[in-house]
C-alpha cells in the first residue's frame, strides 16, 4: 500500500505579473524526518482513529468563515485544496513519533518560550470581520498585526498608513487564508494533538480543529508574499514563519504536521493567486511602493 502524503497538482497556464513566483524550499528541520514515517493507520491503535475533533467545542465565528467569498482564488480552487489534503492517521507511527515530539518540548519549553508563544505571538492574526467595523475596539491593532511579519523584519516604518497597497494585498490574501483554514479544519476535523494524548499539557485550548494549523498558513503565506516585495529579505521571513509554526507545537496545540502542511498549502495558495488577474494588479501596486 503506499503511504499517504500530502500532494498538490500546481498548474501555472500563464502568469499575470511579470517576475517568476519563487520555488517552495523542501522540507527542513525536524518535518522532512517525520514526514518520512508511515501516515497508515495502525491496527494496534485503531481505537484513536474514529476520533475527531468534538462537536462542542466548535467556533461558532470559525464556522461562519466558512462561507465567506474568494478575493483572489476561486470556489473551485478553495474546493480542490479542501479535498487534496490528507492528515496522517490518528494511529499511524507518524502521529504516535509527533505526539512524543510534543512531549518532549513540553519537558523543555522555557518559561521564556512559554511566553513568547502564548503571549506574542499567539494573539497576532488579522481578522476581516473585525476590520468592517471602524469602532471596534481592536480595530487599530487588527490592522497592525496584517504588517506583522514586515515590520518584525524591517522594522517600525512598516504601517498600514505609510503601506496602504501592502495593506490592500495582504488583506486580500488574508481573507482568503482565513477561509481556507476553515473550510479545512471543518472539512476533516482532526483533533488536536491534546485530545490524542492525556500527558499533552497545553498552553491554550483551541476552539477549532488541528488541522491544518492556521497561524502557520497566515505565517507562511505572508513571508512567501513578502518574500515577492523584497526578495533579499526572503530568508529572513521564512525563518520568521517557522518560528511562528513552531511555537504552536511548543504550545502543545499543534502536530508538525498541521504546520509542515500550512506551509506547503500556502506556496500552493499563492500559486494559484500568481495568474489572478487582481492579484497581479494588487502586487505590482504594493511591489512599487517598496521601489519607491
Amino acid at each position: 500500500m503506499k503511504k499517504i502524503i500530502l500532494f498538490f497538482v500546481l498548474i501555472q497556464t500563464s502568469l499575470c505579473v511579470s517576475q517568476e513566483l519563487h520555488q517552495l524550499e523542501p522540507a527542513s528541520h525536524h518535518y522532512a524526518s517525520l514526514k518520512a514515517l508511515s501516515a497508515l493507520p495502525n491496527e494496534k491503535r485503531a481505537e484513536l482513529d474514529s476520533m475527531r475533533f468534538p462537536e462542542s467545542s466548535y467556533n461558532p465565528v470559525a464556522l461562519l468563515y466558512t462561507l465567506a467569498s474568494p478575493i483572489y482564488l476561486t470556489d473551485n480552487q478553495v474546493d480542490g485544496f479542501k479535498n487534496l489534503l490528507k492528515f496522517p492517521a490518528n494511529s499511524s507511527e507518524q502521529t504516535q513519533a509527533e505526539l512524543n515530539f510534543l512531549l518532549e518540548w513540553q519537558k523543555k519549553r522555557t518559561k521564556e518560550q512559554e511566553y513568547r508563544t502564548s503571549k506574542v505571538l499567539a494573539p497576532i492574526g488579522y481578522w476581516p470581520h473585525i476590520d468592517v467595523m471602524k469602532d471596534h475596539k481592536s480595530y487599530e491593532a487588527n490592522i497592525d498585526d496584517l504588517l506583522f511579519e514586515g515590520r518584525e523584519v524591517m522594522g517600525a516604518k512598516v504601517t498600514h498608513k505609510n503601506y496602504p497597497a501592502t495593506t490592500k494585498l495582504l488583506k486580500g490574501i488574508t481573507n482568503d487564508m482565513r477561509l481556507m483554514e476553515f473550510t479545512i479544519k471543518y472539512h476533516l476535523l482532526r483533533p488536536r494533538p491534546y485530545e490524542l494524548e492525556p500527558k499533552l499539557e497545553p498552553l491554550q485550548i483551541m476552539g477549532s480543529p488541528s488541522f491544518a494549523s492556521g497561524h502557520t498558513l497566515w505565517a507562511y503565506l505572508h513571508a512567501f508574499t513578502w518574500s515577492e516585495l523584497i526578495p533579499s529579505k526572503r530568508a529572513a521571513f521564512l525563518a520568521l514563519a517557522y518560528e511562528i509554526g513552531e511555537s504552536r507545537e511548543i504550545m502543545g496545540i499543534h502536530y508538525p504536521s498541521d504546520d509542515e502542511a500550512s506551509r506547503i498549502l500556502a506556496h500552493a495558495m499563492l500559486t494559484k493567486m500568481w495568474s489572478n488577474t487582481d492579484f497581479a494588479s494588487d502586487l505590482k501596486a504594493a511591489q512599487l511602493e517598496w521601489r519607491q
